[in-house]
């Protein structure tokens, strides 16, 4: 019998910071593909369009108008899934038919007044102020007795369900931790009850230490392709520095933060050479009153992408009934991206 070869073999991968598992299947990449293929219409968009909701001056769909913006601007979202005045109650039949309400924020944040841009198209400058809407409305946001986690994330294109194609995030801060940051909550205290570290600064050392999966890094930040990364070309961005939450950064970390962020994003648009969908979102501490010191800050993006600009990831069948699945290796995955140039495609035309 051969001898296993994890670039090669179907195998089975462990994730440290949820406790799940997915299969890798690499042989299955060289399978032809003749199912959905995603259109790939160039979009223009004018830096102003007077019937987006999101541009300045213009009157959003719940009635509001919003200000002459010029930098970011931070509004309650008017279709919010979570409310501040729900009204408490709970459903309890057989313990089996359960319910019980829930409250909380909902806010959008516009990263830039110009339509026409997106995270990699703005200069580090723009991208900083967007760190910094993110600390402040961390900060407000978990000061707040009714909130217990604050979860910044944005979906960037259609395909991920954007309604807007303005440049913007969302905030969704609620009265109870969400699934996936109370697995990781419950993953991380227990490293850290064992090893008195923090699971994500032993992870990000071997990482450094293979520089298999290492997309890019700078002298505060690191981006690579997790070891038990789902989605083809998914990465994780952290601090090399263990810090709970994103109010703990320093003026440098954030500055080089807004930087990573760019060029990570910039290869992920030049390996197509499309405005790349994703969805991405800050994982911190809960802001539920305790210290958590076994939480270490990180950002997630969960791109659909597979092949090409037009070949998407499905989780479907096997990854619906039994665990995630996934054909190209993380190892191969950060390799393609690492390669890429660091200017954005559309300046090298």
């Amino acid at each position: 019998m051969a001898e296993f070869d994890i670039t090669e073999h179907p195998h089975r991968r462990y994730n440290a910071l949820t406790g799940e598992w997915l299969l890798v299947s690499p042989h299955r990449s060289k399978r032809p593909w003749q199912g959905q293929q995603e259109t790939t219409e160039a979009e223009q968009r004018p830096a102003y369009d007077s019937t987006c909701y999101l541009c300045p001056g213009n009157t959003r769909a719940g009635g509001a108008v919003n200000p002459p913006y010029t930098g970011t601007f931070v509004f309650d979202n008017d279709f919010a899934a979570l409310t501040a005045d729900a009204p408490v109650g709970t459903v309890n039949v057989g313990g089996l038919l359960r319910a019980e309400a829930e409250s909380g924020v909902g806010r959008v944040i516009c990263f830039s007044p110009r339509h026409d841009l997106t995270l990699p198209e703005m200069d580090e400058a723009a991208i900083r102020g967007v760190v910094d809407v993110w600390v402040e409305q961390f900060r407000e946001l978990g000061a707040r007795p009714d909130i217990n986690y604050v979860q910044i994330f944005e979906n960037k294109g259609q395909v991920m369900g954007c309604s807007n194609p303005h440049p913007h995030g969302q905030i969704w801060a609620q009265r109870t931790v969400p699934g996936k940051p109370a697995k990781e909550t419950v993953q991380q205290a227990a490293y850290f009850q064992e090893h008195g570290r923090s699971l994500l600064t032993d992870y990000l050392t071997l990482e450094l230490q293979e520089q298999q999966r290492v997309v890019l890094e700078n002298a505060h930040w690191v981006a690579l392709v997790p070891y038990w990364a789902v989605w083809p070309f998914e990465t994780l961005v952290l601090p090399r520095r263990h810090v709970a939450d994103i109010t703990q950064l320093s003026d440098e970390e954030k500055d080089a933060f807004a930087s990573i962020l760019q060029q990570l994003t910039i290869r992920y648009d030049n390996l197509f050479q499309i405005s790349f969908p994703y969805s991405a979102g800050l994982h911190q501490r809960p802001t539920d009153g305790l210290e958590h010191p076994e939480w270490h800050l990180h950002m997630h993006f969960y791109p659909p992408l597979l092949r090409s600009a037009t070949v998407r990831k499905f989780m479907v069948g096997y990854e619906m009934l039994g665990d995630p699945q996934r054909d190209i290796t993380p190892e191969a995955a950060a390799q393609r991206l690492r390669e890429l140039p660091a200017v954005h495609y559309k300046q090298t035309v």
